[in-house]
């Protein structure tokens, strides 16, 4: 097959998942606002924020990761015409998502304590205790909205969780520049002035989305009755079978980077908050790939709707080969940028925390170059087999890659070597190495297996 066949699919792809990367885009921006403005409060501000928010990012994986759930089933559903179990797959996966996110919020309100036991820089933890309280609270609006999100990119239409983040973003910079540095009258509250923006924002944002999707006049149809729709234990199980490994991979992964967050804390709070500077940029440039992900989460699971596994296969390798020449620009960008990114966070000073900080940053940017192309292809091979609803065996994947190999090697260069944060991120990009390559390899198997006993339809 020529590369014709793969290429004829990029404007297609990028229509799907522009609002996608647009959205994921919008949640990183809020974290990207509160590290500049609490940046200008100082070093230890800074690194306060990445460790609250270490709590947060663990929480956040476990609810999006389940919600994910939502979409594959959404999109076979509607390709196979199936109106009424699309809207009942909506409501319970809207139920999933009502009940975790009040759990994730008080696992995190109640867990914050651990904070003064984790070997962290004293004056970091006491910044981080009141902004953590604060954006815990945020995590409920979040998870409820990621239901609606989920369903709308399910039927192929996410724009709409595009425009309500957006909106979020206007509101939380608004609101944090009212409420950090203290303008209007208002006090200067600081790194909880941030909180309280994000979960302004995140409340914005629901809100938002649901008002898109009631009076859309397509969309409109599942909103309306949906909480006289017929309790399901099958639903609530199937969306359990296919949520639950979800969330354990997208946990793996973000408490392996989470990790690093903490294992740069115990090394130093300029390490730390370097280490904060280069995973924010980083996961900026990541949500191209997260927002491809769920093209070709929705489109794989449209394809094995249809039946059609041939071009299921093809139309996965398309977004496969468009992500990894993105992610190679990115590449490129960073290590050309690598000087400069550090001080998008820093008050120009020469003093000597900002200056070794940025330093360490820099240096950090150089690995963080090569593992966005392997984070990339991992998200995407993720987000295919999602599609497939195949998520055990990638769940174990993950498992051994993050957990066994990189966070390994991460506690040992970090800690044993005096490669320091340098070495952290060297683990970092060991785990991305080995998942990427492995998930690749499970999609070839399981399309190859599919065409096999089904034959060559497209």
């Amino acid at each position: 097959m020529n590369l014709t066949a793969y290429t004829k699919e990029f404007s297609y792809n990028l229509k799907l998942s522009y609002p996608v990367i647009i959205g994921m885009l919008g949640h990183t921006f809020v974290q990207f606002i509160d590290n500049v403005m609490v940046g200008q409060l100082g070093t230890a501000e800074l690194a306060a924020i990445s460790l609250g928010n270490s709590f947060i990012f663990i929480a956040m994986s476990v609810g999006i990761g389940f919600s994910t759930a939502i979409t594959p089933l959404v999109a076979e559903g509607d390709a196979a015409k199936h109106p009424e179990e699309v809207k009942s797959i909506f409501y319970h996966g809207l139920l999933w998502c009502l009940g975790l996110g009040l759990a994730l919020f008080l696992s995190v309100y109640l867990s914050q304590n651990l904070m003064f036991f984790m070997g962290q820089p004293e004056e970091v933890v006491e910044l981080a205790f009141p902004y953590l309280k604060w954006v815990a609270l945020s995590l409920f609006p979040l998870i409820v909205f990621q239901a609606f999100k989920q369903f709308a990119d399910g039927m192929s239409l996410t724009r709409y969780s595009m425009y309500a983040t957006v909106l979020a973003n206007v509101v939380n910079v608004l609101v944090n520049y009212v409420l950090i540095f203290g303008k209007w009258g208002f006090p200067a509250w600081g790194v909880t002035g941030a909180a309280i923006g994000t979960l302004i924002s995140r409340l914005v944002m629901l809100f938002t989305l649901i008002v898109l999707i009631r009076y859309h006049k397509h969309l409109s149809y599942y909103m309306k009755g949906i909480w006289q729709m017929a309790y399901s234990k099958i639903q609530m199980r199937k969306l359990f079978r296919l949520g639950f490994p979800s969330a354990l991979q997208m946990l793996f992964e973000v408490a392996f980077f989470t990790s690093a967050i903490w294992v740069c804390g115990l090394i130093g709070k300029n390490e730390q908050a370097a280490n904060q500077i280069a995973l924010n940029i980083s996961s900026m440039t990541f949500m191209v790939a997260m927002g491809l992900s769920v093209a070709a989460m929705v489109r794989v699971g449209n394809q094995k709707g249809l039946g059609a596994f041939v071009d299921l296969r093809r139309i996965a390798k398309s977004v496969f080969l468009l992500t990894l020449l993105i992610d190679i620009v990115f590449a490129v960008i960073f290590i050309f940028a690598k000087d400069a990114f550090p001080w998008l966070y820093l008050e120009s000073s020469t003093a000597a925390d900002v200056v070794e900080v940025a330093s360490i940053a820099s240096s950090l940017f150089l690995v963080a170059a090569f593992f966005q192309i392997f984070d990339g292809a991992q998200v995407v091979a993720l987000g295919a087999l999602r599609g497939l609803q195949d998520v055990i065996v990638p769940t174990w994947i993950c498992f051994a890659s993050y957990g066994l190999i990189g966070f390994t090697m991460m506690v040992y260069l970090g800690l044993y070597t005096p490669l320091g944060a340098f070495g952290v991120w060297i683990g970092l990009l060991s785990g991305l190495v080995a998942s990427s390559l492995l998930l690749y390899l499970r999609f070839l198997y399981q399309t190859n297996k599919l065409i096999r006993i089904n034959g060559t339809t497209t």
